[in-house]
């Protein structure tokens, strides 16, 4: 008997293709816009996610001024000097790498080839803290790092603009005026944080950096690496209470610097982002609610137009709940339709759109289910209400109905 219904069910959307796609188109909307939102939300998350943490795992930065970026004003607060690095690594337990950088602009050129790049003067417990390996050559000698030698390693972006002819390792060119010697290149890593091109860099040693370009012995900030098994908050405290003693800072003075712990960041963006796709997946999911207002709106034009079929059916002995079921299933089976459908264009709205806003795209199973779930129950509560209006028809006056 169900499936009898069933098939009547399917027989009649059938019969009426074009309103029966009008029907569903709300539910279509609806499903797609939810999966579509949810979807890229989570791409958008993991995409921040990864580009955090390619700062660094258990990485801390210290940059002088009281908060991160433009706009901070108020006095010149005074920057970090190596004797810094060194108090940092002797005196705070915990610490697996510390790299002072200093960092300039210039102009690689080489022959004919010129590319535009950024210098980074550091030392190589940058690349420790980094977990960034050597793709050949080798890293400075403490040599090297001591007497500010003109010597650098490069990125994959620099060797593959500067030197496409053969192995960079033991070539020199030209940092504007500066002439520098390839001892190693970097492994590629790719678009990092905040869509920075990562193998866009030279590193150079850091007293040779603020020789030749910065003129001056400032550090721009100082990279610290946690060792496993500390707590970066705890170490975080143990530093910021140095820095605070050798700066000279009293009890009731604000920190001159801070301190960004790239885990605390990456939780809390992700946090951010994670809520903002729960928000725009709500949003979305009211044009779910409208689709099943325009079930129910056609089911009930739909029972007025076959009264007299109802009347019918229930004079040669169906039950009303024969014809509640009908309608009901009448109902599901568009929503289910719909639902599938809006998977289908969510698919490929998100194919499409992931890589314009330069976002991974992640199939989530669960979603989808959860969409197509709901889809059906809007369908059969939406559809309750004129399947209920059928049944409880009088044969007598369906079959009067003209």
């Amino acid at each position: 008997m169900f499936l009898t219904t069933i098939m009547l069910a399917f027989r009649e959307i059938r019969r009426h293709l074009m309103r029966s796609f009008l029907t569903i188109l709300g539910i279509v909307i609806g499903v797609a816009a939810v999966i579509t939102m949810v979807t890229l939300g989570n791409g958008a998350t993991a995409a921040v996610e990864q580009q955090i943490s390619s700062l660094g795992s258990n990485i801390l930065i210290v940059r002088p001024g009281q908060r991160m970026g433009p706009g901070g004003g108020g006095e010149a607060v005074p920057n970090f000097e190596e004797d810094d690095l060194e108090a940092i690594r002797e005196q705070i337990p915990g610490v697996r790498a510390v790299a002072g950088q200093a960092q300039a602009s210039a102009t690689a050129v080489r022959n004919e080839q010129n590319w535009s790049t950024t210098i980074n003067g550091t030392t190589n417990d940058y690349l420790v803290a980094q977990d960034w390996a050597l793709a050949e050559g080798r890293t400075f000698t403490n040599a090297e790092e001591q007497a500010g030698k003109s010597v650098c390693i490069l990125g994959a972006t620099l060797v593959s603009n500067l030197f496409r002819d053969g192995d960079p390792v033991g070539q020199r060119f030209r940092l504007d005026n500066v002439s520098c010697t390839v001892v190693g290149v970097l492994d590629a890593r790719g678009q990092g944080g905040f869509g920075v091109d990562q193998d866009d860099v030279v590193i150079m040693p850091l007293k040779t950096v603020q020789r030749r370009f910065t003129g001056n012995q400032e550090l721009r900030s100082i990279m610290i690496a946690v060792a496993d098994g500390y707590e970066t908050s705890s170490v975080q405290a143990s530093l910021e209470g140095l820095l605070r003693e050798r700066r000279n800072l009293t009890g009731n003075q604000d920190n001159n610097f801070n301190v960004l712990d790239t885990a605390q960041i990456a939780s809390a963006v992700s946090g951010s982002t994670q809520i903002l796709t729960a928000l725009l997946g709500a949003v979305a999911a009211v044009s779910l609610i409208v689709g099943g207002i325009g079930i129910m709106n056609i089911m009930l034009v739909s029972v007025t137009e076959r009264t007299r079929e109802i009347g019918i059916r229930l004079a040669i002995g169906a039950l009303a709940r024969d014809v509640l079921m009908q309608f009901l299933v009448e109902a599901a089976a568009l929503a289910c339709l719909g639902g599938v459908v809006g998977i289908l264009l969510a698919l490929v709205v998100t194919l499409a759109l992931a890589p314009v806003m330069g976002v991974p795209f992640l199939f989530d199973p669960t979603i989808n289910l959860i969409a197509f779930s709901f889809s059906a129950l809007i369908g059969v509560v939406f559809g309750y209400f004129p399947a209920r209006r059928a049944a409880s028809l009088n044969p007598i006056e369906a079959l009067r109905h003209e």
